[in-house]
């Protein structure tokens, strides 16, 4: 966004805020939707821009938001445009502004050119808009948070007791007169309490408001069926229910108070004598403090674009859509003749699309660990990744309990059908196999450095290896994967996910992962690639050991030659022993020993390139157990934690 002067002014005020007033609102506000409009945009210098500037400026100006409403106009048609905000109608007017502040700032940021945006905090909704919002109700777009875990309903009325609990309030609601329309309650059973907050923009008369909490209650069922807590919001009203009391006592609604008048159109020379104290002391200010700050702000507002967790991604990304009609007929209704293979996820599908090109479809199961995250996980990562040696993604489909992933078809399945099958095993020569080992190399190269973002794999195996026709290796299944900054090196996770056998210790013990956790998988791949066995199924004579061991061990012996495939022992032992040798080199205990996957490219490019020496590898798989057995470990967190402690957009 270009800064003229008046966004210049915006942006320094911004800054100060999100020093000094953001992260103490940020721990009651942490979960955000916005959504900026998809039509006609403006310029950042136009007079409806500086109409933006001067509306929200106003609300940030003044600290009377009646009853946690107001709506308010700056500049005169055709560039006029219309503000909402709304507040939970039980938060303290300390809380509403401070809430309301925030929003709009961000709001300013994230939509720079756009029309109209929308945005919703926990507690908080603030929109403009050049058309009439006054008195409208607009229940699209509709969003919806929800509670990672389900309702224990042992006694099956859990539905009927909440569809009689939020129809009830739905009456109180929209019976509210013309200062707040806001109405709270609970419903009790033997295995459950149920606790709601339904609201409406109190403009809206009794029979709006009804028909917007009547569609969001409608709506739950589809989106959040059996969830201990779910949000819905819409521009004109919002659903709230938890398994906890989540509100305070509602405050008895005061008078309004005198409406503020309009802001000034056009380029800010005639605002009043207030805005133009407010931008002198903002400027003043800014102008000690920037050098200092626009670093910290630049690298904020890159990491807000980079990580982009919000669901409106997915509905700007309408390109990638598919209906879901039209996936269904290229599947054959997803009939057993056309299914490529079955995963912890659900099934996979080939697919035919009406200009002939052939794709695979991937189909979450209801009861896959794969959820939402991991769906949008895919879609925002790998839709931006375009390399050889990674699977393409065509595109998604996202239909009422539907999440479909549509991808290249590549023709030769995944490489553990042909590495750990003994009669397929014989197509995979060693010029093949070296082939793979670089490419899976070149592909991790580009995730980890030369993609416009920072990517870490994180379930890096040989069951998500594709193999194209002519046997060239792509990465597949990016779920799990973690987008990071580029200066960024490292990350923690409580959360540990992936694959045992595969995973880098200090991942698997302590939940660190890095550029370094995919090197380590990598290791493990090319030494399974060599031995053609299983890693946790390294069979040696009748003795069965994890391949890590038995390869240092004969390492250490002089007799790693004796770990090679038999199908391979015609092949250049030179080169073999190369690979043995930079595999060791990525399994190391200590991260930092590995090297990076532009080192690896040059050792397997340069056989004049001498090789370190490889330190001990992790020993931390004692016993026989399942390679693909995936690990999914959640660490105790504090528990002073507000009622939804996970809650994912959709």
């Amino acid at each position: 966004m270009r800064l003229d002067s008046s966004n210049l002014v915006f942006f320094f005020s911004y800054a100060i805020f999100v020093l000094l007033v953001k992260p103490t609102i940020a721990q009651r506000d942490p979960y955000v939707l916005h959504r900026c409009s998809a039509g006609s945009n403006v310029a950042s210098n136009s007079t409806y821009r500086a109409n933006v500037n001067s509306l929200l400026s106003s609300l940030s100006s003044h600290n009377q938001i009646d009853n946690g409403f107001y709506n308010f106009s700056a500049g005169e048609n055709p560039n006029k445009v219309n503000g909402i905000a709304l507040c939970r109608g039980d938060l303290s007017p300390a809380d509403c502004r401070s809430c309301v502040n925030m929003t709009a700032f961000e709001l300013l940021f994230l939509c720079p050119i756009q029309k109209e945006g929308i945005m919703w905090y926990m507690n908080c909704t603030v929109r403009f808009s050049n058309n009439s919002i006054f008195g409208v109700m607009e229940s699209e777009p509709m969003r919806s948070l929800y509670a990672a875990a389900n309702v224990t309903d042992v006694s099956g009325t859990f539905d009927q007791v909440l569809e009689t609990l939020l129809n009830r309030l739905r009456s109180e609601a929209a019976a509210g007169g013309s200062i707040r329309k806001l109405a709270t309650g609970n419903a009790t059973s033997t295995y459950f309490d149920i606790y709601a907050l339904l609201q409406c923009t109190p403009d809206l008369d009794e029979k709006e408001c009804s028909d917007c909490l009547n569609q969001s209650i409608r709506y739950v069922p589809s989106c959040c069926d059996q969830a201990l807590g779910v949000r819905v919001l819409t521009p004109s009203c919002n659903l709230r229910y938890e398994n906890n009391r989540f509100y305070n006592t509602i405050p008895d609604a005061l008078p309004p108070s005198p409406s503020l008048p309009p802001a000034a159109e056009g380029n800010g020379s005639t605002n009043s004598s207030v805005t133009i104290v407010v931008i002198v002391v903002a400027v003043v200010l800014s102008v000690v403090i920037f050098f200092s700050i626009y670093t910290c702000i630049y690298v904020r507002k890159r990491k807000q674009r980079k990580k982009a967790e919000s669901v409106d991604e997915l509905i700007s990304a309408e390109s990638l859509q598919f209906d879901f009609r039209t996936i269904r007929a290229a599947t054959d209704d997803f009939s057993d003749a056309n299914k490529l293979g079955q995963g912890g996820f659900g099934a996979v599908y080939k697919g035919s699309l009406p200009n002939g090109q052939q794709v695979a479809v991937k189909r979450l199961s209801k009861s896959s660990g794969q959820g939402d995250l991991e769906f949008k996980n895919e879609i925002l990562l790998v839709a931006r990744l375009q390399h050889r040696n990674l699977v393409r993604l065509f595109g998604f489909c996202l239909e009422g309990n539907e999440r479909l992933l549509i991808y290249e078809l590549v023709s030769n399945s995944s490489l553990d059908q042909f590495l750990f099958d003994p009669i397929k095993r014989s197509c995979l020569d060693w010029e093949r196999r070296y082939r793979i080992i670089v490419g899976i190399a070149r592909g991790l190269l580009y995730l980890h450095e030369d993609s416009r973002f920072r990517i870490i794999h994180r379930d890096l195996k040989a069951s998500n290896i594709l193999l194209d026709p002519e046997m060239n290796p792509k990465i597949s299944d990016f779920g799990l994967a973690r987008l990071f900054l580029i200066d960024q090196t490292q990350d923690k996770t409580r959360r540990i996910v992936g694959t045992y056998g595969y995973m880098a210790p200090e991942y698997a013990m302590h939940g660190h992962f890095s550029v370094k956790s995919d090197v380590f998988s990598y290791g493990v791949l090319v030494l399974e690639i060599v031995c053609g066995q299983k890693n946790c199924y390294f069979r040696a004579g009748e003795n069965m050991e994890d391949l890590l061991s038995y390869a240092w061990k004969n390492w250490r012996e002089g007799t790693a030659s004796s770990m090679i495939d038999p199908a391979l022992r015609a092949s250049s032992t030179a080169e073999i022993m190369r690979c043995i040798h930079i595999g060791l080199l990525c399994v190391q205990e200590n991260a930092a020993d590995r090297p990076t996957m532009a080192s690896v490219i040059l050792m397997l490019n340069s056989d004049s390139m001498a090789l370190s020496v490889p330190s001990r590898p992790a020993f931390f798989m004692d016993s026989i157990v399942e390679s693909d057995t995936s690990l999914d470990r959640s660490f105790q967190a504090s528990t002073n934690e507000a009622s939804i402690t996970e809650l994912y957009p959709r």
